[in-house]
């Protein structure tokens, strides 16, 4: 392909694109991350111990917490978080629909029942305007989701929550670095919880997650919980559970996490620029770029589009191209099967179920070439045009 053209179609099935490129980041840090667990293996510290202790302070740093709890997933994450807060049985969280499984899972785990209320129709965040009409006598906490990236709009959910009495547990597993007002994803509520899962920003050799508060009593409990409840010389004050964080994990997130800015800040940049190229090929109301929020810095762990109607299409003429893409999310919580004893419908959560049927993440991992960006770009002009390359692009 001669410089500064754009492939043709024979072209972009020689060169493939993957959705995410685990290898392609080690890489890059190969020589940090190998001394880094060959230092544990040397030690022969696994579980929790010195390196657990460095990158929970460290994460506190980063995201402006006073405190940060390290545990097994970012499911735990939320689980102990919820538990800390004494919810269960007979209480109710208010989270939204369009989010990975765990955010409803995890109110149901501790005997709670979670409260869906559908998203805003641009950001994919919960709307705050229709969280109020949710709130009842049971009502214990709200769960913010901030998915892909993008906090939610926190000013009037946090507003909500001090006039009702309620506690903000933020979901902010896939928000690590993301800001809203220049405060950190994870300490705008009562608790933050991330997780580690490797194809996060910052990601692990595995899973593993940790939880942020600036509330010394919480996160005493949190700490505890995570080791059966166990405050010492098997002392076990109440049932905790077993969510202890690894120390190689730990090790390679602790390498990880001083290159975090840079790579969120190019996946930012792979962001701009798909959105230039796609709005070079004429496609306007077709195929929809994600919206760029006031007061946020979004991080972008999925760069996800619009594409009403044509959705599927797109997805597998994609991928017949050798490009990488997915669906985040194909169903919504209120949909799902082991949620149907909450009596939702189709229909009840209509931007929700409008977001399931359109959306469609493009790989916008920080090692992507411009070369790659411009291979997506041409595939999706293929498909939608059903003709070759991109028109007009830069």
């Amino acid at each position: 392909m001669s410089s500064g053209s754009s492939p043709s179609a024979a072209e972009i099935a020689q060169t493939p694109v993957p959705f995410i490129d685990l290898k392609a980041q080690y890489k890059t840090i190969k020589a940090e991350i190998d001394a880094a667990v060959a230092e544990v293996f040397e030690s022969q510290y696994f579980v929790l111990g010195p390196n657990v202790t460095g990158l929970e302070e460290e994460i506190a740093a980063y995201t402006g917490a006073t405190h940060a709890i390290g545990c097994a997933s970012g499911t735990d994450a939320l689980i102990l978080a919820l538990q800390a807060l004494d919810i269960g049985p007979g209480d109710e969280v208010i989270t939204s629909p369009f989010t990975f499984f765990a955010s409803g899972s995890s109110i149901h785990r501790v005997g709670a029942t979670p409260v869906f209320v559908d998203i805003e129709p641009d950001g994919f965040n919960i709307d705050p305007e229709k969280i109020e009409a949710a709130i009842t006598e049971r009502t214990k906490a709200i769960m913010p989701v901030h998915i892909f990236g993008q906090t939610a709009e926190m000013g009037p959910i946090l507003a909500i929550a001090e006039k009702h009495g309620l506690h903000v547990v933020e979901d902010a597993a896939q928000a690590i670095g993301a800001t809203h007002a220049e405060s950190g994803a994870g300490t705008l509520g009562t608790i933050g919880c991330f997780s580690f899962f490797p194809t996060k920003n910052l990601g692990g050799a595995g899973d593993g997650g940790v939880i942020t508060t600036d509330d010394p009593e919480l996160a005493k409990r949190m700490g505890k919980l995570r080791v059966h409840g166990d405050v010492g010389g098997y002392n076990h004050v109440e049932v905790g559970m077993n969510s202890r964080l690894d120390a190689l994990q730990a090790a390679v997130l602790r390498v990880k996490l001083r290159h975090l800015d840079a790579w969120s800040d190019k996946r930012a940049a792979n962001a701009d620029r798909y959105r230039e190229l796609i709005a070079d090929i004429g496609l306007d109301g077709d195929v929809i770029t994600p919206p760029v929020l006031p007061q946020r810095r979004h991080i972008y762990n999925q760069f996800v589009l619009r594409v009403p109607g044509r959705r599927d299409e797109l997805l597998q003429g994609l991928r017949a191209r050798g490009i990488g893409c997915a669906i985040y999310y194909p169903t919504g919580l209120h949909l799902q099967k082991c949620f149907a004893d909450l009596g939702y419908a189709e229909g009840d959560m209509p931007e929700t179920e409008r977001a399931c049927r359109d959306v469609l993440a493009l790989p916008i991992f920080a090692e992507l070439t411009d070369e790659h960006l411009r291979t997506v770009v041409a595939g999706i002009a293929d498909v939608m045009h059903a003709s070759g390359g991109i028109r007009n692009a830069a």
